[in-house]
C-alpha cells in the first residue's frame, strides 16, 4: 500500500462542523491565516506527502471514517504539498468542479463530524 499522506489534526475550527454537514472538510497546515483557519481543520503531517499525486480509487480516511477518491483537481496535490491546503467534498462527483479539490464518496456526515477531532489521523492511501 502506498501512504500518499498521512497528518494529525490539530485544531479544528468553528465552522468546520457546518461544513462537514454539507460533506466538505477544508484542511490546512498549522500556521493558516486565523480567518481561514475558522472554516479549516488544522493539521501536521506525520509523514511528508508523496510525490505523486493519489488517482481516483484511493482511499481517504478520516479517524473511524472511510470514503474512496472519485476525482482529483488539476491543482489539488500540489497544494497539499506545496501549504497543506485541500477542499475534500464528500459528494461523489467523478470530475472536480475545483481544480484545488478532492472528491470522494459519500459518507454519513453525522460521523464525519463526529470524527473531526484534536488528534485524529486523516490518511490517503492507495
Amino acid at each position: 500500500m502506498t501512504v500518499h499522506l498521512k497528518t494529525r489534526v490539530t485544531a479544528v475550527g468553528p465552522e468546520v462542523a457546518d461544513l462537514a454537514e454539507g460533506g466538505v472538510v477544508i484542511l490546512f497546515a498549522d500556521g493558516s491565516p486565523p480567518e481561514l483557519a475558522e472554516v479549516s481543520v488544522l493539521h501536521r503531517g506525520e509523514q511528508e506527502p508523496s510525490d505523486d499525486a493519489p488517482q481516483a480509487g484511493a482511499s481517504i480516511a478520516i479517524g473511524g471514517v472511510s470514503a474512496t477518491i472519485t476525482a482529483i483537481g488539476d491543482t489539488a496535490w500540489n497544494k497539499v504539498r506545496e501549504i497543506g491546503h485541500v477542499v475534500i467534498s464528500f459528494n461523489g462527483a467523478s470530475q472536480a468542479e475545483r481544480p484545488g479539490e478532492i472528491c470522494a464518496t459519500e459518507v454519513d456526515t453525522q460521523a464525519l463530524v463526529d470524527a473531526l477531532a484534536v488528534d485524529a489521523v486523516i490518511t490517503i492511501a492507495a
